[in-house]
């Protein structure tokens, strides 16, 4: 917590109420049969501070005589695991596994050394140095020198040892002969004298230096920023900045770096899990209040924002207009040209390029489009000009018209799709079939699988928290009604079963999780596999697909994606829909589980699967190779 007389600034707060056998429970549970709870996991890790998790990891030895976080390694993969287990170390011991990974095998992330070791306060330092010291039987020190070189090392060196003066009383005459003493080191000086930089920087107390840089623009004309730019040069110039940025605001130094972690299509998820991680019970209020004012978003939105497809920066509506009716106008089709805008665009751009065609040439572009494009290219385009609602509409519309039902495609959206979502669905589909979604469901399905259709389609599940002891009794309608636990329920078969689908059907996502925790416990089975089990056709699809969503989304997809495109031909209609309905959404999140689960990247099997401009308008929204 934060020391006596600072107001604490973190956002993990002390979880109430804290039972450190009763989590180790919950977390072996979560871990136990088939497949793990990753949302369960997550919810229970990131609920309790540091403290409160290194006593679970006790209880948990103490309880099964297991190592919870080799267990952890062992069930999770990937940049959830990095995550998890990042969270589970105490803050020194997670710097020293950051700064050994850095200098480990072949090439130092000077990026990652830069970050620890400037932004650290003395005491910090110093639990990191015996840490280093208790995890790996080395001397830090010893192998930052044997790993770097020049006055980079010699900055780093001067760091680590964690003897930054901390006096907050200030002597104007020695801030005064510093600021001079830098001048005349840099600026005044043929050549540099970087000791002199190291030796000011390296040493003095925030306070004194942050009145040293006043000074230093007083006398020089110009911000020690840029003295450091023009005097210094490559990864000493890269801490120095760093150094200079933290005893300005170490709250803006990482406001920047996660801004630069996460812009463009590229994430730097070590970056970004490292910073989450070590900045989450010190100063992330902070942070977060400098990443809103200076980038003018949210950081929790930039975050969430998982999408492929952003919206274009210097977007100009009518020229995009204009480069589209260039590209359809005259002897053939300019494929590329359409690719490139529209798949660069955002769904509310795209609109707006509806409306400024129509205004410049009073043509539809939809219908221009329609005309031009041709095959699985002309299903892929028209798709991203509808609004999301409208295409989840017409997807529906197709799945229920004609001869046959395709329920894959009525189970895909229904079972995915948020309240929101659903309520702007219902509304396209009115307006563009003048029917309702719920009698076209109705009237098209049967027996359990209708109710399930329509409970959903009703866009009515509670978005409230989990209630624990609702969560235990829900997990015995669950057992009792696939026959798993006997829990001398009075109800008719019928009327369990109605229960079990109202619960899967309109529970919150958080509390859906708790419920197969409680399931798990009561049964000793994992309620997907048990779903698989006992329950055949549409009706376990359906339940499958809510289980998996509640569970991890864009694993869902990920999985949907993977046999759209595995084995022989390939389920362009399944491809397209997905790439297109969560390109906005979650199909970086998609993109990471895909690696995770089949260890390939989504781009390469696109690009193995499909060709041509169908190929290169699918790989435009992926949005790069991982």
């Amino acid at each position: 917590m934060a020391p006596k007389g600072k107001v604490y600034r973190g956002s993990v707060k002390e979880f109430p109420g804290f039972d450190a056998s009763q989590d180790a429970e919950a977390l072996y549970n979560a871990m136990k049969g088939f497949g793990s709870d990753k949302e369960a996991i997550l919810d229970l890790i990131t609920s309790r501070n540091n403290k409160q998790r290194v006593e679970i990891c006790q209880a948990y030895k103490s309880q099964y005589g297991k190592d919870l976080i080799a267990d952890l390694k062992y069930e999770l993969t990937g940049k959830f695991e990095r995550l998890i287990v990042s969270l589970m170390r105490p803050p020194p011991y997670s710097d020293a596994k950051e700064i050994k990974d850095a200098i480990a095998g072949v090439g130092t992330d000077e990026k990652c050394l830069i970050e620890i070791l400037a932004s650290r306060t003395n005491q910090e330092i110093h639990d990191l140095v015996a840490a280093y010291k208790d995890a790996y039987e080395r001397d830090l020190e010893a192998d930052i020198v044997g790993d770097t070189s020049g006055h980079f090392k010699k900055m780093l060196v001067v760091l680590l040892q964690g003897a930054r003066e901390e006096d907050d009383v200030v002597s104007e005459d020695l801030v005064e002969q510093d600021a001079k003493d830098l001048l005349e080191a840099g600026e005044l000086k043929w050549g540099t004298d970087e000791a002199q930089f190291i030796y000011i920087l390296g040493r003095r107390s925030k306070q004194h230096l942050r009145l040293v840089f006043d000074e230093y623009l007083k006398i020089s004309g110009k911000p020690i920023e840029r003295s450091i730019r023009g005097e210094l040069s490559g990864d000493f110039e890269k801490l120095m900045l760093a150094v200079v940025k933290c005893i300005r605001s170490t709250a803006e130094y990482f406001a920047e770096r996660l801004y630069k972690a996460m812009k463009g299509l590229g994430t730097r998820d070590n970056t970004l899990i490292r910073i989450m991680v070590s900045r989450s019970e010190i100063d992330m209020l902070d942070i977060r209040e400098v990443f809103r004012t200076k980038y003018e978003k949210s950081l929790y939105n930039m975050i969430k924002l998982r999408g492929t497809v952003q919206p274009a920066g210097s977007f100009y509506d009518d020229g995009d207009a204009q480069v589209l009716r260039k590209a359809m106008k005259g002897l053939g089709t300019d494929e590329g040209a359409i690719i490139e805008v529209l798949t660069q665009r955002s769904n509310a751009q795209r609109q707006q390029i509806l409306k400024a065609y129509k205004a410049h040439y009073g043509r539809d572009l939809m219908a221009d489009l329609k005309s031009e494009l041709s095959g699985s290219l002309a299903k892929l385009i028209l798709g991203l000009m509808l609004t999301p609602a409208q295409y989840d509409a017409k997807q529906l519309k197709k799945a229920v018209e004609g001869a046959g039902t395709d329920e894959s495609v009525l189970i895909e959206i229904m079972a995915t799709r948020n309240n929101q979502e659903i309520k702007a669905i219902n509304e396209a589909y009115q307006e563009a079939y003048n029917k309702q979604l719920e009698d076209d469901l109705s009237s098209d399905t049967s027996g359990h699988f209708k109710r399930i259709l329509v409970s959903l389609a009703l866009g009515n599940r509670d978005e409230g928290p989990e209630n624990v002891t609702q969560a235990h009794e829900d997990a015995k309608v669950v057992a009792e009604t696939l026959k798993l636990a006997d829990v001398s329920s009075n109800d008719s078969s019928d009327s369990l079963e109605t229960r079990f689908l109202s619960i899967l059907c309109t529970r919150s996502y958080p509390h859906l999780r708790r419920v197969f925790q409680e399931f798990i416990k009561l049964t000793n089975h994992d309620v997907e596999h048990a779903i698989r089990k006992r329950m055949s056709g549409d009706v376990r699809d359906a339940f499958l697909a809510i289980v998996r969503s509640v569970k991890n989304k864009p694993a869902f997809f990920a999985d949907k994606l993977y046999k759209s495109m595995k084995g022989a031909g390939t389920d362009e209609r399944t491809l397209t829909r997905i790439m297109i309905s969560r390109s906005e959404i979650d199909l970086l999140n998609i993109r990471g589980e895909f690696i995770d689960l089949f260890d390939k990247s989504l781009h390469h099997m696109i690009e193995k699967d499909t060709s041509g401009d169908y190929c290169k308008a699918l790989l435009a929204l992926c949005g790069g190779e991982d």
